[in-house]
């Protein structure tokens, strides 16, 4: 049950940040102490209409839903809630960068305008932003009984948005490190390993603040729940240590598995999504949740601010709850599944490829790999700025 489009997803996920972009705007607007960017809870919702207009339009990210095997433009789950629901859902993928559809969209938000969104799927950390920002609306829980029953645990209260009441995961991974065990000749077992001797000039680091930052935080042994700007600083330093020994060959983004792949790279801060794909062709590639713990992270599901059809959304996202339809998106797109209850559906089925995924320790972690998986708090808007500032400085950005 290859799905290749799939391959393609893992590669296009979770683009980084190329500049400040639309964060360097809002840190400017909070600097002068403009408050107009926040929305106050009585100005975020507008007459639902979804019971009148059974639609809704859905942004997210290229290849990140389940497809046809012969159409690419049939989504089976997508059509099963059509049909089921009598909710026609106009899905548009065109979300390619956190920062980049902030700005997109942040005018209207800012303005009290709706956004011809009523749902939208963004990275954890930005998330955040829109929490912090009050440009995303509370969910009510009586229209989602699966949300309740069936979320992780680990990802119901995450710093930014404790209950999870205005994000819902749609998928999660794991930021580790992949490293080719045939070429390394050992293993890998903890961060300080990226900095061995034989790997000088042969490792990568992702080049965005928040995907990097956490899994380095880690090795010093912090808790990134509840991380300090020293820490932050203290993982600067080193950084910036093994950059002046020629210990890191560069810094990127998606594309550190091209280099994986090459050989010019034997080690590397990866996402686990990614690694599912690349060990399809290449079984010597290892992903490793270091000894100190990785970071959980999620691409969260929110209904922004005068969205038009939130009961519709509300129970959009429901639907992809329950176990036998997160079980089929995660054969798909093959990241963490944050239905832990789908592994059961997928273990009983009878294609022994998709039997096999249940047991899959990067789409369902065991219990040894979920005692050191945390979500990393976000970083504020107050600190943002310069902290932005001084990882893109040693990035080259």
């Amino acid at each position: 049950m290859s799905h290749t489009p799939s391959r393609t997803s893992a590669l296009s996920r979770r683009s980084l940040l190329a500049a400040l972009g639309g964060t360097a705007a809002l840190g400017a607007l909070a600097g002068c102490g403009v408050p107009a960017a926040y929305i106050a809870p009585g100005d975020r919702s507008v007459t639902d209409e979804s019971t009148a207009d059974r639609k809704l339009t859905w942004a997210n990210w290229p290849l990140y839903i389940d497809t046809d095997d012969d159409n690419p433009n049939k989504r089976p789950t997508l059509e099963a809630f059509e049909k089921h629901t009598g909710i026609s859902v106009d899905y548009v993928e065109e979300i390619n960068d956190n920062d980049e559809f902030f700005g997109k969209i942040s005018p209207a938000l800012m303005n009290h305008q709706p956004t011809g969104r009523d749902l939208i799927v963004i990275s954890d950390w930005m998330c955040a932003r829109f929490v912090r920002l009050g440009w995303v609306q509370e969910m009510d829980r009586a229209h989602q009984p699966n949300v309740a029953k069936y979320l992780d645990p680990l990802l119901r209260s995450p710093a930014f948005d404790p209950g999870r009441i205005s994000t819902v995961p749609w998928q999660s991974g794991i930021t580790g490190i992949a490293y080719n065990r045939k070429r390394l000749g050992r293993e890998i077992h903890n961060v300080s390993d990226l900095w061995a001797k034989d790997l000088k000039g042969r490792v990568t680091l992702l080049s965005g603040l928040d995907e990097a930052f956490a899994l380095l935080m880690q090795g010093n042994g912090v808790d990134i729940t509840k991380w300090t700007a020293d820490d932050f600083h203290l993982i600067c330093e080193q950084v910036e240590r093994e950059v002046r020994r020629g210990q890191i060959r560069r810094f990127t983004g998606n594309d550190y598995t091209k280099d994986l792949v090459s050989g010019d790279v034997l080690a590397c801060q990866a996402y686990s999504g990614d690694v599912i794909q690349l060990q399809a062709d290449n079984p010597d590639i290892r992903f490793v949740i270091p000894e100190e713990g990785a970071e959980l992270w999620s691409d969260s599901l929110m209904i922004p601010d005068r969205a038009r059809h939130k009961t519709n959304a509300e129970r959009l996202i429901d639907y992809y709850y329950d176990p036998e339809v997160a079980a089929e998106l995660a054969t798909w797109v093959n990241y963490v599944c944050p239905v832990p209850a789908a592994r059961e559906v997928l273990g009983a089925a009878k294609d022994k490829e998709t039997a096999a995924l249940a047991d899959n320790p990067l789409i369902f972690p065991d219990s040894a790999m979920r005692r050191r998986l945390a979500i990393a708090r976000d970083i504020t808007s107050s600190e943002r700025v310069g902290f932005a500032k001084r990882w893109n400085r040693i990035v080259g950005l």
